[in-house]
């Protein structure tokens, strides 16, 4: 054997195991709710299922998936918005201007949220949305004429809530790329008379996008299919396609419909990364 099949036959034996777990812990799920999603009913409990495309006509057919799937994708869209919003900046400033032990500090705490359970974060916010809330409370100390700020049961409650939730993924892969970018290149620019405008845009802000589109991918696909959010902290706002997929598997025990809703959902993450694909390699091959 030459001396590259014994090279490939090592990665192959290194790495082969791990990929075949990571195949099947993924693969498998998903066919079966593949399977599910042309099922008419669940093949459980002795019922005979018959295949259809009912589920999925329903989707394009029923105004009230199409109306709830755009309010998912909407909310995908306001959270990845604003976590990139504070988020970036707060990279930036953590990698560039934030040295030694502080940085280690204020690294820990961007991880903080991490260590507890994403429940309790949750209901911690009900306590502060609520009219009485430690917000209400501040404001009235600062001016007790001010009305009563009541934003529990609210689609901004959802949105913050989210953002509280997936604001560190931002943090954290921004301040990944922008530890990556080699500061000669800034300080060279602006030897060479660039503003440090320019520097941010021509040098700083394309050598970072992988960060980004990595903090955005890992914040829009969850977010547009949260339902617990949504749930605890929107009340009657929180009809969204999430909460509709969670509803069929828990309270209606239509599990074929909510697998055909999770895969429409699929798509729909699909489209838009194939949409966004050529900008961003185009972009990111600068």
């Amino acid at each position: 054997m030459t001396r590259e099949g014994r090279r490939l036959r090592a990665i192959a034996g290194l790495t082969g195991g791990t990929y075949l777990v990571l195949a099947a812990t993924v693969l498998l799920p998903l066919s079966a709710m593949l399977y599910f999603s042309f099922l008419n009913v669940a093949p459980i409990n002795g019922r005979t299922a018959t295949f259809t495309l009912k589920h999925y006509v329903d989707f394009f057919t029923k105004p009230v998936y199409r109306i709830n799937a755009w309010r998912s994708f909407e909310l995908g869209l306001y959270v990845t918005g604003f976590c990139f919003a504070i988020g970036y900046p707060a990279a930036l400033l953590l990698a560039r201007h934030i040295r030694n032990r502080w940085r280690e500090a204020i690294l820990l705490l961007i991880v903080l949220p991490f260590w507890s359970n994403g429940l309790v974060r949750t209901f911690s916010w009900t306590m502060v949305l609520n009219p009485g809330g430690l917000p209400d409370r501040f404001l009235h100390w600062l001016w007790p004429a001010v009305p009563t700020i009541d934003l529990i049961y609210t689609y901004p409650a959802i949105v913050i809530g989210l953002v509280h939730a997936y604001l560190p993924y931002m943090i954290l892969t921004s301040y990944v790329s922008l530890q990556a970018i080699d500061d000669t290149l800034g300080e060279a620019a602006l030897s060479l008379g660039a503003s440090k405008l320019a520097v941010f845009l021509r040098i700083t802000l394309p050598l970072s996008l992988p960060g980004i589109v990595a903090g955005v991918v890992l914040i829009f696909v969850p977010v547009i299919g949260s339902f617990m959010e949504p749930r605890i902290l929107g009340g009657q706002q929180a009809i969204m396609l999430g909460t509709l997929i969670e509803t069929q598997f828990t309270a209606s025990f239509n599990w074929p419909l909510g697998a055909a809703l999770g895969f429409v959902m699929l798509a729909i993450v699909l489209v838009v990364m194939a949409a966004c694909a050529p900008f961003l390699k185009r972009q990111m091959s600068f």
